[in-house]
């Protein structure tokens, strides 16, 4: 499976923690930025990000960063094809939702509010999942795809 990782300026640290645990593991893992801490815009990395995993939904999946990952997952989804969910905190059976019941395809981290270790422990988790094609979980799909 390939993954693809952007950030803004908040989520750079988380970024590229996760990019050398994923490379450990051995992911094939494509960073579309940014590089640094300095501000920037996030939609100007999280379109190019979308637009993979909508062009290979089977094969790629997205983990992307901000401050709250809010604006991040909702310039994801502004992608026709992509589910992206979001993860701040909290009980981490939202993610395991996001994938069994929405097949979530990218999964949006809240930077400030998520800890690097707990960010690899949810991303692994998720990456892990598979969705169950239960037909009602497909049919709602189906209407959010089109």
């Amino acid at each position: 499976m390939k993954i693809v990782l952007a950030t803004d300026h908040a989520g750079f640290h988380h970024k590229e923690a996760l990019k050398q645990h994923l490379m450990e593991q051995g992911y094939d893992v494509q960073d579309f930025g940014t590089d640094g801490e300095a501000s920037c815009d996030y939609p100007d990395f999280i379109f190019p990000a979308a637009r993979a995993v909508a062009a290979d939904p089977e094969n790629i999946r997205g983990i992307i960063f901000g401050g709250s990952g809010q604006g991040e997952a909702m310039t994801a989804n502004r992608v026709k094809g992509v589910r992206a969910t979001v993860y701040y905190g909290g009980n981490p059976e939202i993610i395991q939702l996001s994938r069994t019941h929405n097949n979530a395809n990218i999964l949006s981290i809240g930077a400030r509010f998520v800890s690097e270790d707990k960010m690899k422990q949810v991303v692994d988790r998720w990456l892990q999942l598979e969705f169950p094609p239960e037909e009602r979980h497909m049919r709602r799909i189906a209407k959010i795809d089109q």
